[in-house]
């Protein structure tokens, strides 16, 4: 078993440059993946929208622009509040969101304090995965000299 950090957020989904809708979204770090954050985006389809990246861009998109390709990240004030644009681009199409910074921030560092910046090992995260692929792998006896 492993420990989660999740928060309930609601993000801005830019639809137009005066139009937008709110969008609730789970943000989720776990210790077994400690190099990555997941945004499970719940935007009114059967199956929710995953995101998954590196937690060392989201803590630098905070302070300042940051990514390329299908991630971007950067602060911004919006009528006197920072906010955090997240910019993802995928072969379904592009989506331009905004979130309270402040809300982010003291998620991730709930998550810095379940596994400290640096102290995450590639290594780790390997072995994490490994055993999660080992363990749903089905079984299969030893061949035998039997023919």
């Amino acid at each position: 078993m492993y420990v989660a950090v999740e928060r309930e957020l609601e993000f801005w989904l830019a639809m137009s440059p005066k139009r937008g809708i709110s969008v609730p979204a789970r943000l989720s770090y776990r210790e077994d993946d400690p190099l990555a954050v997941h945004f499970t985006f719940h935007v009114g389809t059967e199956a929710p929208v995953e995101w998954s990246f590196a937690r060392d861009l989201l803590a630098e998109g905070l302070r300042r622009p940051c990514g390329r390709g299908d991630v971007r990240l950067w602060p911004t004030t919006v009528a006197g509040r920072a906010v955090l644009y997240v910019a993802l681009a995928s072969l379904d199409g592009d989506a331009l969101l905004t979130v309270p910074a402040e809300e982010v921030r003291s998620w991730l560092h709930l998550t810095h304090r379940l596994v400290a910046p640096g102290t995450e090992s590639i290594a780790q995260a390997l072995d994490a995965e490994l055993d999660a692929v080992l363990a749903a792998a089905p079984t299969s006896e030893a061949p035998t000299d039997d023919l």
